[in-house]
């Protein structure tokens, strides 16, 4: 009822037995259970001898209409109360109206009354009630405090300068009071503060992010929407090596995007900085290779997102094939990795995507000397992302510009091309239907691909002979990703398909070789307990091979007629189908025990190749020791498979049906320590044995006929590499990042049944790197690469004179012992300089990036004149300065 209003009530005992002898008499007989006392005649008067009290009352409800006319009324009703106090009937006597007397029946009908006695017994009994409708004023409290004052609300959005990012986490206050209310940043950046009306001398303190101040007027009880722009500090540098996630495996170097895109020689795309790494070799020229441990470039895997891809640079060593925004991390394991990857025997490369942004449009434009690409990352509704980029390079429009002519009058085109694009949705969190688990489903659909093409033109002038070298390489994907995850349990399903292109034309050789590929992985990981985690998973791997094209045919040279005359190579047209199969399973233990970890781990894979069934079973086996917070010990041993490539397994003589899995047995062992607070050395030991490795040419075997079958290819290949590997690090500083990378490495090999050992192609035994970046004043940052590489081996000629062949009109030489000799050390500078401007929405980015800053002249690959007489030297790229801008919002 309106708070005005009161209801009044008042009863009235009409006790019927005092009035009405008659009345009485009439309730009594209607009393079975009434006592009875013979006096005169048998006549007895019943007596009331407890009287009903009210226990429960119900407060009727006051008519509106009545209340807001100012209306009062007393309701007079006969109650008539059974023989339980509950109310059995209640009737009005005299009609009041104005809704009164409904309210005061509804009242009174839920009454409770304690039972009335009649002769020291419960009885029914009736009553007169009458119920008062009263309006009075609302109570005054004397003793409640004064209306608070009246207050102002400051709301608004906290955004990062330069990028919009939401700013979370920050605690926003009028004053410098530290009694002051304050009120802290969601995740999105909004904040909420209410505060005494006036002048309120903003602060708003957030981590990475200089104290914002201004001034705002607040009127009382009235809201100010702001949004503030705060201006990030000199971002820390963060070193190649983090220790944030728990490693299982005795070696793994992680990238981060944001670290990472700064370091000279790299051109800001993070992949590059693999190259300075412990452990990996320089390639040679722009080849690009990763050669891993002295491994084969082929016997390191690299993979988006666990999805095998077959190159990570553009033309060998360009940009690396994925935008360096689509980046979260790269993980780099040098050997001894853990039993999820398979199908190597070197090393592995698994570069991490990241989702597209939450909370608005982001995106960047890059343009320098090589190419210019976009990015571009933007929520679409609630739980729905999307990222894309793209990127064209114009190489082949300005090179030819800067080409030097040729002397004789010939010409010569180098004509490079590539591009490459990823898009990426993202579907948001759903708490998981389970009741109590608390799980979260994610998941994501990716597209990417890539392009590169290499046109050389050669003609007239003082050639022989007219040179066209086409080369291509293409690639697409598309994968999903599905992932569950708990306090204890994570699943991620990946499925994939794919297509691959590679294709070589020289002369009128021609090559084609198509991959459509489809797999999937799936991997478990549960938390048994606090020290004891598993770890599963499957992997599978289709693959449609066709491969065509016009090669020479092997022993079809038809010799000329005449002296003089050109041998002509019989062509051959050739088209070849091939389907493989590669599944695998794999399970790992983490067993803890005080500051050890044991994790054994196998991997079990079956491969159906051309046909032929192929097995392999790889267990694997960590620890590490922790003693202390800043020591560790570590070390691994374990057996790795490759499987051989499909071709190589057609019949004699283009290839080998019998072969099997390439092997190799790894083992490495080392220690970390943090020195300081911001340097920490980590030094390991390793020794991989390597055999089955296939080589050519292979065996000659007598059939039973008689007749010889030569295979191009055998697993008789032998293998070693040892070494060691030292990586000082310079950690997180506000304005410096560096480390210095140093590895000693020999990788030797044989035949089986054949010489010594002897070097690899792939050997260089010492490899030292220095990186150092610096922080300016006035947004200025100065990078630094040092690279110091000792030579690769090569064959030398053994004489100087040459032999002439009649029969094929050419002059050939006679070489020495294979790899016995070295080029000379490569050593090269590389220095890199960004300024950095930031807006309140977006920021620039300007930078110059030169490599080989001295010019030093180093041999990369050598050849002889047609004679063999004399000796040319090709050089590597001499100093390049790489001038672009990035804006960012």
């Amino acid at each position: 009822m309106p708070p005005t209003v009161a209801s009044n009530r008042s009863v009235l005992w009409l006790l019927v037995a005092v009035l009405s002898l008659s009345s009485v008499r009439a309730w009594a007989q209607a009393y079975d259970g009434a006592r009875r006392e013979e006096v005169d005649a048998g006549v007895h008067t019943p007596v009331l001898t407890k009287a009903p009290e009210l226990i429960q009352f119900v407060e009727a409800v006051y008519p509106p209409e009545a209340a807001a006319a100012g209306k009062t009324a007393s309701v007079e009703m006969l109650v008539t109360i059974d023989e339980k106090g509950q109310v059995s009937d209640a009737q009005v006597v005299t009609p009041v109206g104005d809704g009164f007397d409904e309210a005061a029946l509804a009242a009174v009908r839920q009454f409770q009354f304690s039972p009335a006695e009649v002769d020291g017994a419960p009885a029914p009994i009736q009553i007169q009630y009458v119920y008062n409708f009263v309006l009075q004023p609302p109570k005054v409290d004397e003793a409640a405090p004064p209306p608070p004052p009246p207050e102002a609300t400051l709301t608004g959005q906290l955004l990062a300068r330069g990028s919009r990012s939401r700013v979370g986490g920050a605690t926003v206050r009028c004053g410098d009071d530290p009694e002051a209310p304050e009120a802290l940043s969601d995740e999105e950046g909004r904040f909420t503060l209410k505060v005494t009306p006036g002048t309120c001398d903003v602060r708003v303190v957030a981590n990475d992010f200089h104290l914002f101040t201004t001034k705002e007027e607040l009127a009382p009880n009235e809201t100010t929407e702001v949004i503030f722009y705060l201006m990030p500090k000199a971002p820390g540098y963060e070193t190649v090596v983090r220790g944030a996630r728990e490693k299982k495996e005795v070696v793994r170097r992680t990238l981060e995007r944001q670290e990472l895109q700064k370091v000279p020689g790299s051109f800001g795309d993070p992949i590059r900085v693999l190259q300075n790494l412990p452990g990996v070799a320089r390639a040679p020229f722009i080849s690009g290779q990763l050669i891993v441990r002295g491994a084969a470039p082929d016997q390191t895997l690299t993979f988006f997102d666990g999805v095998e891809v077959p190159l990570l640079y553009h033309l060998g060593g360009g940009p690396s094939v994925l935008n360096a925004e689509f980046i979260d991390r790269v993980d780099f394991y040098p050997g001894g990795f853990g039993a999820r990857y398979g199908r190597a025997v070197g090393g592995a490369v698994d570069v991490a995507t990241r989702k597209g942004s939450t909370d608005t449009l982001h995106g960047s434009a890059k343009v320098d000397l090589l190419d210019s690409g976009f990015f571009l990352e933007a929520p679409i509704t609630e739980g729905i992302s999307v990222a894309g980029a793209a990127r064209r390079s114009y190489v082949d429009v300005l090179l030819p510009l800067v080409l030097p002519e040729d002397p004789q009058g010939g010409t010569l085109l180098v004509l490079p091309r590539y591009w490459d694009y990823q898009v990426r949705v993202d579907f948001g969190a759903k708490r998981g239907s389970e009741p109590g688990t608390g799980g979260r489903h994610t998941g994501y659909v990716m597209a990417f691909g890539s392009d590169d093409l290499l046109n050389v033109v050669a003609s007239g002038g003082g050639r022989n002979r007219d040179v066209s070298v086409d080369a291509r390489t293409l690639f697409h994907r598309v994968k999903g990703d599905w992932t569950y995850r708990n306090d204890r349990f994570t699943s991620v399903f990946t499925p994939y398909a794919g297509y691959d292109l590679g294709s070589f034309g020289f002369g009128e050789t021609k090559l084609d070789a198509s991959i459509w590929s489809l797999g999937a992985r799936q991997d478990l990981a549960l938390e048994v307990m606090p020290w004891f985690t598993a770890r599963g998973g499957a992997d599978v791997k289709f693959e449609h091979l066709v491969g065509e094209g016009r090669i020479p045919f092997i022993g079809g040279i038809q010799y000329p007629a005449f002296p003089g005359g050109e041998p002509k190579v019989e062509m051959q047209d050739i088209r070849r189908i091939a389907n493989t199969f590669d599944g695998a399973l794999y399970a790992e233990l983490d067993l803890k025990a005080g500051p050890v970890t044991v994790t054994p781990g196998l991997r079990a894979s079956y491969a159906r190749i051309y046909g032929q069934d192929r097995f392999a079973y790889d267990p694997r086996l960590w620890v590490r020791v922790q003693p202390t917070e800043k020591t560790s010990f570590k070390g691994s041993i374990g057996l790795y498979s490759q499987p051989p490539d499909a071709f190589n397994l057609e019949p004699a003589p283009l290839g080998n049906p019998a072969l099997t899995h390439e092997r190799s047995f790894q083992t490495s062992a080392g220690v970390e320590q943090q020195l300081t607070d911001a340097i920490s050395v980590d030094v390991t030991g390793y020794f991989n044995r390597r055999y089955d490795l296939v080589v050519s040419p292979g065996d000659t075997v007598r059939n039973e006929d008689g007749t010889l079958t030569r295979y191009q290819y055998s697993n008789r290949g032998l293998g070693r590499a040892y070494g060691m590997e030292v990586m000082l690090r310079h950690a997180v500083t506000r304005d410096f990042f560096g480390w210095l990378a140093y590895t000693l490495n020999r990788s030797e090999q044989r035949r089986v049944g054949g010489d010594d050992y002897r070097l690899t192609t792939w050997d260089q035994t010492h490899i030292l790197t220095a990186v150092a970046s610096y922080r300016l004043p006035y947004g200025f940052e100065l990078g630094a690469r040092m690279r110091y590489v000792t030579g690769r081996p090569t064959t030398p000629l053994q004489h100087t004179f040459d032999r002439y062949d009649v029969d094929r009109n050419n002059f050939t030489g006679t070489f020495g012992p294979s790899n016995s000799i070295r080029f000379q050390p490569f050593h090269q500078l590389d220095l890199r300089l960004d300024k950095n401007w930031i807006f309140q929405s977006w920021t620039l980015n300007a930078y110059i990036d030169v490599q080989n800053v001295y010019n030093a002249s180093n041999v990369e690959a050598t050849f002889y004149d047609y004679r063999y007489r004399e000796l040319f030297e090709v050089p590597g790229i001499p100093i390049l300065p790489v001038v672009g801008v990035k804006g960012s919002f």
